[in-house]
Order: structure tokens, then sequence, then C-alpha cells
């Protein structure tokens, strides 16, 4: 078969559970991941999202960490 990023993202999904955009971005190369979650879900498959906080590097002013939401793709079976 050949090596899409719809296979890759299924692959990475298949092994690690889970998936967000720094994942795909760092370890797939794909820039994109929420069209390949759209045409993965037109597909067929079943793929839950939901937000996530992760800390940033920034801190704020009384020295907590800041943070943002980031979604986290996982596929149920």
């Amino acid at each position: 078969m050949r090596s899409t990023h719809l296979t890759r993202t299924i692959d990475y999904l298949s092994q690690f559970g889970s998936i967000t955009t720094l994942d795909a971005f760092r370890d797939l190369g794909n820039s994109r991941l929420s069209s390949t979650i759209f045409l993965l879900r037109k597909k067929g498959y079943n793929i839950e999202s939901d937000n996530v906080d992760v800390p940033t590097r920034w801190i704020k002013d009384n020295g907590d960490r800041k943070f943002t939401q980031v979604v986290r793709y996982r596929l149920i079976a």
C-alpha cells in the first residue's frame, strides 16, 4: 500500500492511541491534520476528538505557566 497522510495517520493512531496537531507535524510531516481526520471520518473511521490543555513556554506574571488548548484525536475501535 502507498504511504499517504491517511495511511500514516491511521498507523500512528493504531500504534500510539491518539494524535495532536503537534504530533502530526513533528512525527508525520502533516500540517493539516484536521483535513486528514475529516477524510478518514468520511471513509468510515470512527475518530473521537476532545480538547486538552497543554503548557506553553510562557509564564504568567504570578509565576504560573500559561496553557493553551489543542485537539486530540483518538481512533475508536
